[in-house]
C-alpha cells in the first residue's frame, strides 16, 4: 500500500487551500471563522486572496484552518493522541470514516468555548506554579 493510498480517506487529500477557504467562507461567514479561530486576516480586510497570502506564509494558521476544516466543517472525528501532533493533511482517517453535515455554530458559541478555553489555561498556570497564573 502506498503512502498516497493512506492518506486518500483524509477530506484534505488533493483539496487545494483556496478550495477549503471558500468553503468554510461560503458556509459560516467571515464573523464566525474569526470568532472560532481568532485570526486576523478574517476580520480585518478579510477577503480570499488576503487570507490565503497570510495562511501560505504562516504554516501554524494554515494547520489551524485545515483543522477547523476537518473537525468542525467535515465533523470528522477527533485524532487520536499519535495523530495529534501531526498536521491536519498528514492525518490518517480510517477507511469506513466519511464526512458527515457541516457543524452548525453560532457567535455565542464561539465565546463560550473562548471562556471554557480561559478557565482552562488559568488552571494549567496555576497548577505549575506560573506566577502570572493568578491574574
Amino acid at each position: 500500500m502506498s503512502s498516497e493510498d493512506i492518506y486518500k480517506n483524509n477530506p484534505l487529500h488533493g483539496v487545494k487551500l483556496e478550495v477549503v477557504l471558500q468553503e468554510l467562507v461560503d458556509h459560516y461567514g467571515w464573523d464566525i471563522l474569526f470568532a472560532y479561530m481568532n485570526l486576523n486576516c478574517f476580520k480585518t480586510n478579510a477577503s480570499i486572496e488576503s487570507s490565503l497570502k497570510f495562511l501560505r506564509k504562516t504554516e501554524w494558521a494554515k494547520e489551524k484552518v485545515e483543522a477547523f476544516y476537518l473537525y468542525q466543517f467535515k465533523s470528522m472525528p477527533k485524532p487520536d493522541d499519535t495523530q495529534y501532533d501531526l498536521p491536519p493533511r498528514d492525518r490518517i482517517v480510517e477507511s469506513g470514516i466519511v464526512p458527515r453535515a457541516p457543524k452548525e455554530l453560532t457567535l455565542d458559541g464561539a465565546e463560550e468555548i473562548r471562556v471554557k478555553k480561559a478557565a482552562k489555561s488559568r488552571e494549567r498556570a496555576q497548577g505549575t506554579g506560573n506566577p502570572w497564573g493568578n491574574l
